[in-house]
């Protein structure tokens, strides 16, 4: 008989490399090893504005390629990944019970064979003494049901039953009745900041023009520069420019330099569209405007400088904008003497600009994912009943760790099955 052939199993790490088109979530964290685009990881980090990739540069799981394609090479895959160690904490969030859970299971623990225990004693004491099964046997059921208050376990359903209808009325799904317990004794809402508060996407907020030009003439050279262009920014031009319907024309030797803006020329005229490196590097000087670029800057927007044969002509400032219903939603909190927080990931200047417009005092930027769980457990160490609202991957833990997660509709599924 031939001899079975034996095997030698060894432990090896193959170097995995992918190829991200636009538009495509990466699966894995990655450094990029070629390539240059802008990628959108508001879901991990909440910034709303998609961050410049070249080699070198990170990439994390579960974000969005904007623009070109990156070469990435594998760093984490699987479980192992950003993404993957999140689940993980939402997971242990969730199978964590309360202090106040705890200590209820301990009395349920012993209560039943406490009132049976009670129940015998009393069927064996009075059928000693009166000798009447009859009577002995009501006194153990007088027993049993005086210590289960029937009113009380069919009132209490009804009423969270009612709640959680009316609730369903107005668009706000709970997952279960005890939140509606839990709601009437908080004490503080904290919300975050991108997609939540905010629209998620950059919107044009400012055009300041310079040299006799108007408004018009400053988008109409803008979107045609960044005319076909993907970023972010670029559509919030367009957009502006087709609202107040302004015609764009085609840009030729179109030419994008990373980190910085685009060069072309629009008829016969040069186009330069970017920040204070590129307008530096090509010889344009922005001492007259960098009162107005500070300004804007202060107020946490991203702004755009227009220069056309060698003057600036006009600033473009575009940010995170509010959602319309944002501001009334703020203020009827505070009515109801609540506390109210953001807690983001974003940067801080940008945080507090949001923050400043909705009155909010009290904001808390460049958290990490799961650095916003450990901000709501000292929050409630501090004796506080808190909401989270958030509606990103980064969100998740925070929701699973708060008193109340509320997670909104248009927000990531993972940060949904946290909801109320």
């Amino acid at each position: 008989m031939a001899k079975k052939p034996t095997y030698q199993w060894t432990k090896c790490r193959l170097e995995t490399r992918l190829s991200l088109s636009p538009e495509k979530k990466s699966p894995i964290d990655g450094i990029v090893t070629a390539g240059y685009s802008s990628v959108d990881e508001k879901l991990i980090t909440g910034e709303g504005i998609p961050v410049e990739k070249t080699v070198g540069s990170e990439v994390v799981g579960a974000t969005i390629n904007k623009a070109g394609v990156l070469t990435i090479k594998a760093t984490r895959i699987g479980d192992e990944t950003a993404l993957g160690q999140i689940v993980h904490l939402v997971e242990e969030a969730q199978a964590s019970s309360a202090p106040v859970q705890r200590f209820a299971d301990r009395i349920v623990r012993w209560f039943v064979p406490i009132i049976l225990t009670a129940a015998a004693v009393s069927f064996a004491y009075w059928f000693v003494i009166t000798g009447n099964f009859a009577t002995a046997f009501l006194v153990l059921l007088a027993v049993i049901l005086i210590s289960c208050p029937c009113a009380l376990g069919i009132a209490t359903p009804t009423a969270i039953l009612a709640g959680v209808g009316k609730g369903a009325e107005y668009g706000v799904l709970l997952r279960s009745g005890e939140y509606v317990e839990k709601t009437r004794k908080l004490t503080t809402v904290v919300f975050d900041k991108t997609g939540t508060l905010t629209k998620g996407e950059p919107s044009v907020t400012d055009i300041k023009t310079y040299n006799s030009w108007d408004e018009q003439m400053v988008l109409a050279f803008a979107g045609s520069a960044e005319k076909g262009s993907e970023h972010p920014l670029a559509e919030a031009i367009l957009l502006k420019a087709e609202s107040d319907k302004v015609h764009i024309e085609h840009a030729d030797n179109f030419e994008a330099l990373p980190g910085k803006g685009v060069v072309c020329y629009v008829g016969k005229r040069k186009v330069l569209l970017g920040n204070r490196k590129l307008l530096q590097e090509q010889g344009v000087s922005i001492s007259r405007e960098e009162d107005d670029l500070t300004l804007l800057e202060s107020q946490g927007k991203t702004v755009m400088m227009l220069a056309v044969d060698g003057k600036i002509v006009g600033l473009i400032a575009a940010m995170d904008i509010l959602k319309e219903s944002a501001a009334e939603a703020v203020a009827q909190l505070k009515a109801l003497n609540l506390e109210v927080a953001i807690l983001s990931g974003d940067n801080e200047r940008t945080a507090r600009a949001i923050a400043q417009q909705l009155g909010i005092t009290q904001v808390i930027a460049n958290v990490l994912p799961w650095q916003k769980a450990d901000v709501i457990k000292n929050l409630q160490a501090e004796g506080k009943v808190v909401a989270m609202v958030g509606d990103g991957i980064n969100d998740a833990q925070a929701l699973a760790i708060a008193d109340i997660g509320i997670a909104i509709g248009s927000g990531t599924d993972i940060a949904k099955e946290q909801e109320v």
